[in-house]
């Protein structure tokens, strides 16, 4: 059952705010979570938002606001989701009240999310042992330091672990809250809140475009068109020993460049490209897999279902349902 539906008791959402918390991602949830939306026609708010603090004077991240006037963390008990933002100074663990705090929302069965660097909080409340997560990509490699029992993803904008829910960097908890609100509310919604944001309901990719990667001495100026040459053929039976002739140079120098500039090898870039052409077409509104699986290279239905599932954690009757045309049509008044 979809909770904070307009026909049932509105989505309580707490935010945790403790000291030296990033203030961009307490905007992202009062953002998403908590403003009013008229426009939307509904009887009853979406969510109702509350932050708490563990102490009556809180200093954001480099003092830039002090939050007074808001409840404890005894309102957590009350939420049936949970927030934590990010801070700067994650080596230093969290106060023993906020983990107690995360713990407490969590054994009663409350959905808990982190933004950004939230996630060292959750680990620190042993929430994620066991489980897939992500955090920023600049805290990555300290963060498998310190959890190493957690099975982080650094790649990906989001990770979904049914109750618990990790957002990579800051504006990925745009991408992590919508997300929410399409599984609370529906497509239509969702879309009606993006474009209120003017941010996209759905992003394609993950952390890996966004990390710094060294500029090789010598640029490879063959690589760029190689990957347009590719990305026009995707329908037809390309092979990596195909790029390596178009390019005239062996597998190996192929593979070895690949990881340099992309991070990736020729055969996962290729593949992550078949299935982006197939997320795109079955947007347009194609419902024929076997279309989409020869249009995009992947042969048959079953492996599109595979591939596609693989890449983005849904079927493509899923993800027909919430991307497809009828996602992103306007609300009717």
């Amino acid at each position: 059952m979809a909770q904070g539906s307009s026909q049932h008791a509105t989505h309580r959402v707490a935010v945790i705010v403790d000291e030296a918390t990033n203030p961009f991602e307490v905007g992202v949830a009062t953002e998403l979570f908590g403003l009013p939306r008229p426009e939307l026609g509904l009887p009853a708010p979406l969510y109702e938002v509350t932050l708490c603090t563990p102490t009556p004077e809180v200093r954001m991240n480099h003092g830039f606001f002090t939050l007074t006037g808001t409840p404890g963390l005894d309102a957590v008990d009350d939420a049936d989701t949970l927030v934590v933002p990010g801070r700067p100074d994650n080596v230093v663990p969290r106060g023993a009240d906020v983990l107690d705090a995360v713990r407490r929302a969590h054994a009663r069965g409350a959905r808990v999310l982190s933004f950004c660097t939230g996630s060292f909080a959750l680990a620190e409340a042993g929430l994620l042992d066991g489980l897939r997560a992500t955090t920023h990509w600049m805290w990555a490699d300290t963060f498998r330091a310190l959890h190493p029992r957690v099975r982080l993803e650094p790649d990906v904008l989001f990770v979904d672990e049914g109750r618990i829910l990790t957002a990579a960097g800051s504006a990925a908890a745009l991408d992590l809250g919508l997300y929410l609100v399409r599984q609370d509310h529906g497509a239509e919604i969702a879309n009606a809140v993006s474009r209120r944001l003017v941010f996209a309901s759905h992003r394609e990719g993950g952390q890996r475009q966004f990390v710094e990667r060294p500029v090789p001495e010598v640029a490879d100026d063959w690589l760029g068109p190689l990957l347009a040459w590719a990305q026009e053929r995707l329908g037809e039976p390309l092979t990596v020993a195909d790029l390596a002739a178009r390019a005239a140079v062996s597998p190996a120098t192929l593979h070895r460049r690949f990881r340099t500039r992309l991070g990736t090898t020729p055969l996962a870039w290729l593949t992550g490209e078949r299935v982006a052409l197939a997320c795109r077409l079955i947007e347009r509104g194609e419902e024929r897999l076997d279309v989409v699986a020869e249009r995009c290279g992947l042969g048959t239905a079953a492996n599109l279902r595979a591939r596609l599932r693989r890449g983005t954690g849904l079927s493509p009757s899923a993800y027909r349902r919430r991307f497809g045309p009828r996602a992103g049509e306007p609300l009717v008044s």
